[in-house]
């Protein structure tokens, strides 16, 4: 045990001092100083890390159930179709050819509506996986991989006539630029400002039809019909502004990307907030209800919008400023009040 007489009592010093002594080990030939012993910083003490057990994935059923259930239709249709053709040959061959020749005409039909849920599917897919590449070389400054990106988006980009200043200024520049980051960034700036403002466009008339219709609108249940037609409508043409082109099944699985990200990113509490905020500080003295309710539902369709900018850009927000919800408040107010 340590004597309590040799202790040193409570004093204060300077770090400059030269009795002080910093020293990871106690050092007895400085007994007349004093001695310090370092901390650990927060960084350099161990992390404690809990391994996980590995997800053991199960056999597909789910998937096996629907693709059966899928082949059991397709199968009845055929043979429902062969059973019709027959009974109309059997009745009159006029009849049964002209019977054969629908069913060819549904076969073709059906296979086009395939052929471009596919490609729209396909096209969605490449359009997540550019901005997630985009994102990652922002950070990693890779050259190569900037040129690979730019060049992708330039494909997307030579349908769109708008675009053809931005894209020979782009390619013009495309090999005199050192830095990825600064090589997105310019990109960015060329190809997707002008679809950026004709975003905002588009999101501002929407909120718009939608706070004017549910002002004015007598039931509840059109005011629903309403606003998930118009953000709907509003989510594809998102879609096709920046290259997406969206059938039934593109359209679902973009629902299902904003929606989430609404989740994520709390966009419904944030827009519920600033509407309470903005009708806390005199504007609920100016809006009738219905009227205060109409505007509520444009905020909300106009987050909504803003939120599918965000799943359908090709790149993330780096060189330009990201649309706030803030920005078309007092032009959504302005236009209901003058309503």
């Amino acid at each position: 045990m340590t004597d309590p007489s040799s202790r040193r009592k409570p004093a204060a010093f300077r770090l400059d001092d030269p009795k002080v002594v910093v020293s990871d080990v106690d050092d007895f030939s400085t007994r007349e100083g004093v001695q310090v012993h370092p901390e650990l910083a927060p960084d350099n003490l161990p992390v404690p890390v809990e391994t996980l057990p590995p997800v053991r994935r199960g056999f597909p059923w789910g998937v096996v159930f629907w693709s059966a259930l899928s082949g059991l239709i397709l199968l009845a249709m055929g043979l429902s179709a062969t059973q019709l053709i027959e009974s109309l040959l059997a009745r009159n061959a006029e009849l049964g050819y002209f019977g054969m020749a629908l069913a060819a005409i549904a076969v073709v039909a059906l296979a086009v509506i395939v052929g471009r849920e596919i490609l729209g599917l396909s096209r969605l897919a490449t359009i997540e996986t550019l901005h997630a590449r985009a994102t990652a070389a922002l950070i990693s400054d890779e050259r190569d991989e900037a040129q690979t990106i730019v060049g992708e988006l330039l494909a997307i980009a030579k349908d769109n006539p708008h675009l053809a200043r931005g894209r020979r200024m782009v390619s013009d520049h495309l090999g005199d630029i050192i830095d990825g980051a600064d090589l997105i960034r310019i990109a960015e700036r060329e190809l997707l400002s002008p679809l950026d403002q004709e975003a905002r466009r588009l999101i501002s008339q929407a909120a718009q039809r939608v706070s004017v219709v549910t002002a004015i609108s007598p039931r509840a249940v059109f005011d629903i019909a309403f606003v998930l037609v118009s953000s709907v409508r509003l989510v594809r043409q998102l879609a096709r502004l920046y290259g997406g082109r969206p059938g039934a099944l593109g359209m679902i699985k973009l629902f299902r990307h904003v929606i989430a990200h609404l989740a994520l990113t709390g966009g419904m509490a944030a827009s519920d907030s600033l509407v309470q905020q903005l009708l806390g500080h005199g504007i609920a003295a100016k809006l009738s209800t219905r009227l205060g309710e109409g505007v509520v539902n444009g905020l909300l369709t106009a987050r909504l919008g803003l939120a599918a900018v965000d799943v359908t850009r090709p790149l993330p927000f780096a060189a330009l400023p990201r649309p706030a919800l803030a920005d078309l408040v007092g032009e959504l107010i302005k236009r209901d009040e003058a309503k």
